[in-house]
């Protein structure tokens, strides 16, 4: 009988202390979810503001039913990089195609209030060196003006260089 006690207690203990990683466990997974309707909002051509050269833009379409969003950089009429937005076990992920050869994952580590979203490295196919050239950070910021700031970071030879690019419809 007071092991058939101390079992039970044991087993709420769990159940306790689960209960809470169980609840932000949900809450990512619907955060994750409104964040990937964010970023199909972006579906569309966009350009660099105030480029009126028309060389550079990037097309943005959802495919597979809607379970994927593509960003296409096109540059002169020809595809630079890819990367494809989709969920995966209620995490959003972005899987960029780089013209490096090297595929990161990036996986959705933040989104605010004001709609930012942010992507963190979260592991890469044919990258043997974390130190090599690729893809390392990825970000979204809506703009009231109807824009979007997009930023990203790159490691170049070990170091981290970001930059950022304010696009409009084009």
């Amino acid at each position: 009988m007071i092991r058939a006690k101390e079992d039970i207690i044991k087993f709420l203990s769990v159940v306790l202390c689960c209960f809470p990683l169980m609840v932000n466990a949900e809450e990512a997974n619907l955060k994750s979810k409104e964040a990937f309707e964010r970023i199909k909002s972006l579906s569309g051509d966009w350009k660099k503001e105030g480029d009126t050269g028309g060389d550079f833009y990037i097309k943005f379409s959802q495919a597979a039913g809607a379970s994927v969003l593509v960003e296409n950089w096109l540059y002169k009429g020809k595809s630079h990089s890819l990367t494809i937005y989709h969920m995966d076990n209620g995490n959003l992920l972005a899987t960029h195609y780089c013209p490096q050869g090297n595929q990161p994952r990036l996986q959705l580590s933040s989104s605010g209030e004001r709609g930012q979203l942010v992507f963190s490295f979260k592991d890469a196919t044919n990258l043997l060196d974390l130190e090599a050239n690729h893809q390392h950070s990825l970000g979204f910021e809506w703009l009231e003006s109807e824009g979007i700031i997009r930023t990203e970071s790159y490691m170049e030879n070990g170091a981290l260089k970001p930059s950022s690019m304010r696009l409009v419809r084009k």
